[in-house]
């Protein structure tokens, strides 16, 4: 460990706004939990359902799998620390939070891409659908996003922690997050903030343009459907995945593809909240609300667990 390293970090989050700490402490104690049982029904629906056995549902599994860890990766700490008077983290706990949230963010980035490539494949090649979605496929595809997921984070905190810091120890923030951790570093890391604008635009530009290139195709073929009904059983197949996409992406690419020196002081805090809190807390919802099969497997669950007893 670099001498340079402080053996932990003080979190200022808010403190600068007492007033705001009370009602964010009472929101992330009701949306955690929300969150986690949102997507645990949404994983067990899944696999207990014969219905749901299909490659949108495993990747939606997935889904729900990285929004459980991404969120807890954050909100316990957050809470401990919006909860006592000393709002610090330890410098392994700082690594390790550092290490995890953008493992679960970054993979979270891919795999979108890879639903709406599912959603593409089930409506513009319907025929060939089963051919191409095989489980072989899916299983390769989720297993190359957790793996880039993983070098991605490894690779970028790695250089992160590697920056000196010349004993300081106070981050203007909730979270340890990368952007943070560089703009809070002393000495030379032009190279760093160079390095983390090309790995991002990787991550977050270009399987976003795949996903809008996705529904491009999806938009025209779907326009050919003659078919009221189809068409709108098209669109109802897709609308839940896209507000999940911009929920998640608009703020992500607001806080990782503009220069560190333009952030404002509260836009990562902000930020992070939305793409780490609200938008896991969203999806089981989203897609539940939205989604017939997932309410009508869901309601079967809620039946038999009350009908077992």
């Amino acid at each position: 460990m670099n001498n340079s390293h402080p053996g932990e970090f003080i979190l200022l989050g808010f403190s600068d706004r007492p007033w705001l700490e009370l009602p964010l402490f009472a929101v992330l104690l009701i949306t955690y939990p929300m969150a986690m049982v949102g997507n645990v029904a949404i994983i067990l629906v899944s696999r207990l359902d014969a219905r749901l056995h299909s490659p949108m549902y495993f990747f939606l599994t997935n889904l729900s799998f990285l929004d459980m860890c991404y969120i807890t990766s954050i909100v316990p700490q957050m809470l401990f620390n919006l909860g006592s008077a000393r709002k610090t983290i330890s410098y392994i706990g700082c690594a390790a939070q550092l290490y995890f949230f953008h493992l679960m963010g970054g993979t979270e980035c891919l795999i979108l891409a890879i639903m709406s490539f599912d959603r593409y494949v089930a409506i513009c090649k319907p025929l060939h659908y089963t051919l191409i979605m095989n489980p072989r496929v899916c299983i390769l595809l989720v297993s190359s996003v957790w793996l880039t997921g993983i070098t991605y984070a490894v690779s970028e905190a790695t250089a992160t922690l590697q920056l000196p810091l010349c004993g300081l120890n106070k981050l203007d923030h909730l979270v340890c997050e990368i952007p943070v951790l560089i703009k809070a570093a002393c000495g030379e890391k032009a190279a760093n903030e160079l390095t983390l604008s090309v790995v991002c635009i990787f991550m977050l530009a270009v399987p976003l343009c795949l996903i809008l290139a996705s529904y491009a195709c999806i938009g025209h073929a779907v326009f050919k459907v003659k078919s009221s009904e189809g068409r709108r059983k098209a669109f109802g197949t897709c609308s839940s995945h896209l507000i999940v996409v911009f929920l998640f992406y608009g703020p992500a690419i607001s806080m990782y593809l503009q220069p560190l020196s333009s952030i404002s002081k509260d836009q990562p805090k902000f930020m992070a909240l939305f793409y780490g809190v609200v938008t896991p807390a969203l999806n089981p919802f989203i897609y539940t609300l939205r989604n017939k099969d997932v309410k009508g497997a869901l309601a079967n669950l809620v039946r038999g667990v009350f009908t077992s007893k």
